[in-house]
């Protein structure tokens, strides 16, 4: 694997005001042709690190792709490399979705120009390719919440960037449509791209993802593979609650939730 798509994450604190939501986290390289899944409990650091890998937020610290600081690079080159998904596209919007589409891949810093009709091929494509096609011409506004969501997953993808990251891609999306989301990921990265994804349901990232960062309070409580992070210890510490992770007939983990436990025991995982 090319260290160039590896995304290092070293010492990085970022805050709101005085408060710090993420503190001196450093994790292990996030590698290009995996989906790595940040996972953890409501406000422990998930989207605040995603959207400081993306640029949006002011941090302390270092995140470089591969030998490259991201802070050196400046706003299109980083567009051009890193495509961002976020929570919720804004209210409002009436532009159509192809339009919102191709505008995302005018802001993509490409060096060559894009022709008019090129943009407008690869806008489609994007929306095929997520089996939203026939909503190319309706506006962001008259849309549902999933739809809104595949919309905006087309945003960040039209621009084929090496790295994607996305803030909660499947949490309006329907069951079937959070399979096809997750597995057009799974995808990407077999193609070599680095994924990294928000997700809040276990569940999926057990299934799907190659790597998981589980986040508890701005710190990195356990990273790597599903079967190493995904534990009854964890669901205690972390999340506060009594579980079970067990391995179904097709070698796939099961989590099941079997209720909350008490404040003094979920720090150490005690039941």
């Amino acid at each position: 694997m090319s260290d160039a798509l590896s995304l290092h994450v070293h010492e990085v604190s970022v805050g709101y005001g005085r408060r710090e939501v993420v503190r001196g986290l450093s994790l292990a390289p996030l590698r290009g042709g995996c989906v790595t899944a940040l996972v953890g409990p409501n406000a422990a650091g998930k989207s605040t690190l995603l959207r400081t890998i993306a640029g949006l937020l002011p941090m302390r610290g270092r995140v470089s792709l591969g030998a490259v600081d991201l802070a050196g690079l400046s706003r299109a080159e980083r567009a051009a490399r890193i495509g961002f998904m976020p929570q919720s596209l804004p209210g409002g919007v009436a532009l159509t979705v192809m339009e919102t589409v191709m505008g995302a891949l005018r802001a993509g810093g490409d060096a060559a120009p894009i022709s008019g009709s090129e943009m407008q091929t690869r806008a489609a494509l994007a929306l095929d390719d997520l089996g939203i096609g026939a909503l190319a011409l309706e506006t962001l506004d008259k849309l549902s919440g999933g739809q809104r969501q595949l919309a905006s997953l087309a945003q960040a993808l039209v621009r084929r960037p090496d790295v994607l990251l996305l803030d909660e891609p499947t949490s309006a999306l329907d069951l079937r449509h959070q399979v096809v989301v997750m597995s057009i990921l799974r995808r990407l990265a077999g193609e070599g791209r680095l994924v990294v994804a928000v997700l809040h349901d276990l569940a999926l990232a057990a299934r799907w993802a190659d790597h998981v960062v589980v986040l508890s309070e701005g710190r990195c409580a356990a990273e790597g593979a599903p079967s190493q992070t995904i534990s009854s210890a964890v669901l205690a510490s972390v999340y506060g609650v009594e579980g079970r992770v067990e391995t179904c007939s097709r070698g796939m983990l099961q989590i099941m939730v079997d209720g909350p436990l008490p404040p003094s025991a979920q720090k150490t995982g005690e039941t």
